[in-house]
């Protein structure tokens, strides 16, 4: 097995939200996704955190916070215990300084701590501010827990995912959040633009989990308008073109192929020895070949299950079909072109010796984001931050021992993943 590269963090380097800060008051993985964007390209990003920390540092695998390394890279660490007026007081200090601020707490909570838009507003016009919830800072459902797994099922995601004889599929990764994080990523470069232009002012954004996901299941409204059909669970096939699916190989590993266009299905018909399938009255259209999917699955399921998956992939990458590997992640980790185009690297990590981080995601050719810091400590940044606001050291003394500030200390209890 090749390792992923060796890379140093770049503490210096600056990218193009240089001088942006961001004020991030979310907890968990949509607020931390949005922020870690903006944190890729250079903004300064300072996590605000309970002296609990982050919940997201409570996920942890063989007691390694590894979400935690990962989505909080490029942030700084200010821990202030905000259900005391002090704090809060030192976090509106440092509002005019910002120009996006952040949370992630139930609709109504920031109005109850004194720090509802209109401060927030009146102390910087200019400030981006980004509501994230469950369901909305308004509706019915507004009060309701917003974990993504509730979003997942009530969005149509669960119930169009998975095989039509079993139950709704739930995605195995954090969907929502991380969907809602990027929207909420190109939200705030929106809105401030809007603040950098001539006369230009801040604004909230309202950013529910529900709505992007919804969002990107495509026109479903608009398909059961015009069918009065609720899309079915189909697996991994489509109900726009076939041949589409998941065919296993003869070592038991798997290859996904689609043939989403005529000359491509036709292409695969001749690869396999079957061009008289061409013309077959029950394939010769994308049409037909939906109608009889089950039958096409088989036949070139046959065909494929001879082959291992490299031959398989080989064979047909060969006859220029659109087939490629379902890897598992020892398989991408071991895969050519993710290392050379270093889509996972090694950085120093004091718990792994190495942490495998995920390149800046998009690359850009010439205001390219970076990876400058780790994820920080439980309030590593907060003698320099309090600093600009004239806390010296005995007045920061002060304030951690009466429970203002706080500073490493017990994490948030453990939760294995």
């Amino acid at each position: 097995m090749n390792p992923p590269p060796k890379k140093s963090y770049e503490p210096g380097t600056k990218g193009p939200l240089d001088g942006v800060r961001v004020l991030d008051l979310s907890r968990l993985v949509a607020g931390n996704m949005l922020t870690q964007v903006l944190g890729d390209f250079g903004a300064e990003v300072i996590k605000v955190e309970p002296p609990a920390g982050d919940t997201l540092r409570a996920w942890q695998t063989n007691g390694v916070a590894t979400n935690w390394k990962l989505y909080a890279r490029n942030k700084k660490s200010l821990g202030l215990e905000l259900r005391k007026p002090e704090a809060r007081e030192l976090l509106l200090r440092l509002v005019p300084s910002a120009a996006v601020f952040v949370e992630s707490f139930r609709p109504g909570t920031l109005e109850k701590m004194g720090l509802a838009p209109r401060a927030l507003l009146e102390s910087n016009p200019k400030l981006v501010i980004v509501r994230i919830s469950g369901w909305g800072q308004d509706g019915p459902y507004r009060r309701r827990p917003g974990f993504g797994t509730l979003v997942e099922g009530m969005s149509g995601f669960a119930s169009m995912n998975g095989f039509a004889d079993r139950e709704p599929v739930l995605p195995p990764v954090y969907l929502a959040d991380t969907t809602a994080g990027l929207y909420g990523a190109a939200a705030a470069m929106i809105a401030l633009r809007e603040a950098e232009q001539s006369g230009g002012h801040g604004q909230v954004i309202d950013l529910p989990l529900l709505d992007p996901l919804f969002a990107v299941l495509g026109p479903q409204a608009a398909n059961y308008r015009l069918t009065g059909k609720v899309k079915p669970r189909t697996g991994n096939r489509s109900t726009n073109s076939a041949p589409r699916n998941a065919y296993r190989c003869q070592d038991g590993l798997y290859v996904g192929l689609s043939a989403s266009t005529q000359k491509m299905a036709e292409r695969v018909f001749r690869s396999i020895g079957r061009p008289d399938l061409i013309d077959n009255p029950r394939y010769r259209t994308n049409a037909d070949r939906v109608r009889h999917a089950e039958e096409l699955d088989a036949i070139i399921g046959a065909f494929v299950a001879q082959r291992t998956q490299a031959e398989n992939v080989a064979f047909f990458e060969q006859a220029e079909v659109t087939i490629g590997p379902i890897y598992d992640i020892s398989q991408i980790l071991e895969d050519p072109h993710v290392l050379e185009r270093e889509l996972i690297a090694d950085y120093p990590d004091a718990d792994m010796g190495a942490f495998p981080m995920h390149h800046v995601v998009p690359r850009l050719s010439v205001t390219p984001g970076s990876i400058r810091i780790p994820a920080p400590r439980l309030g590593e940044h907060n003698r320099p931050l309090l600093a600009e606001l004239g806390v010296d050291d005995a007045a920061y003394a002060q304030l951690i021992t009466a429970g203002v500030a706080c500073e490493g200390g017990a994490p948030a209890k453990e939760e294995e993943q």
